[in-house]
C-alpha cells in the first residue's frame, strides 16, 4: 500500500474507535511509557507532543502532568513558519496553552531550549511498521527535527494500533527505537 493510502487508512481507523476505546487505550500506553522511564532512571529531559484532539492522537496529557510532577524537564516543539523546522520549548505546565494554526496546543510562552539536552522523544504518527518506520502527516516535521538531535536519543512512537508489516522508507525518514501500544510494546 502506498504512503498516502496508509495515512488515509489509519486516519480512518483512529477516528473510528470510540472514546472508551481511546481513553482506555491511552491509559495502557501511559503505564507502558512509565516503564520504559523506569527502566532509564539517567533519562530526564523528555520531548514530548501535545496532542491533537480532533485528529484523535493519542492523549498523553495524563502521562506529560505526572511527568511534570516527578520533576522531569519536558520539552515540545513550535513549528518556524519561515523555515518549517522544529523549535524546542520547554513545557513547565499544561495551563498555559493555545491552539497554532494547526491545531496543535502550544505553550502561550515560548521559552526556547536547546534540543541537545533531550535524551528521549516521544513521537506521534499515523502508522509504523515491524523496522519501525514511521508514517506521519506527512509534512516531515519530526524526521527533520529527529535528524538534528543527539543519534543517542530514544525515539519512542505510540500508537493504538499494532504495525504495518513494512512501509515503503524514503531516504530522509528517521525510525523509531520503540513504539508502545495498548496491547505489546515493539523494539526495533
Amino acid at each position: 500500500m502506498s504512503r498516502g493510502a496508509l495515512r488515509t487508512v489509519y486516519r480512518q481507523k483512529r477516528l473510528s474507535l470510540s472514546l472508551e476505546e481511546r481513553l482506555s487505550g491511552a491509559n495502557q500506553i501511559m503505564i507502558e511509557l512509565m516503564e520504559v522511564l523506569k527502566a532509564n532512571p539517567d533519562f530526564k529531559h523528555i520531548h514530548v507532543y501535545l496532542p491533537i484532539e480532533r485528529l484523535k492522537e493519542v492523549d498523553i496529557f495524563p502521562l506529560i502532568e505526572r511527568m511534570i510532577q516527578d520533576g522531569y524537564h519536558l520539552y515540545t516543539s513550535t513549528v518556524q513558519d519561515d523555515t518549517g523546522l522544529l523549535r524546542t520549548v520547554k513545557v513547565t505546565d499544561l495551563e498555559g496553552l493555545e491552539l497554532d494554526k494547526w491545531g496543535i496546543p502550544t505553550p502561550k510562552v515560548l521559552d526556547f531550549a536547546d534540543g541537545a539536552l533531550i535524551q528521549m522523544v516521544i513521537v506521534p504518527l499515523l502508522v509504523y511498521d515491524k523496522k519501525g518506520n514511521r508514517l506521519g502527516y506527512g509534512k516531515g516535521f519530526y524526521d527533520k527535527f529527529l535528524s538534528s538531535l543527539n543519534q543517542e536519543v530514544l525515539k519512542v512512537g505510540v500508537s493504538f494500533f499494532p504495525p504495518e508489516e513494512q512501509i515503503e522508507s524514503e531516504w530522509h525518514d528517521i525510525p523509531l527505537d520503540i513504539c508502545i501500544t495498548p496491547k505489546e510494546t515493539f523494539l526495533f
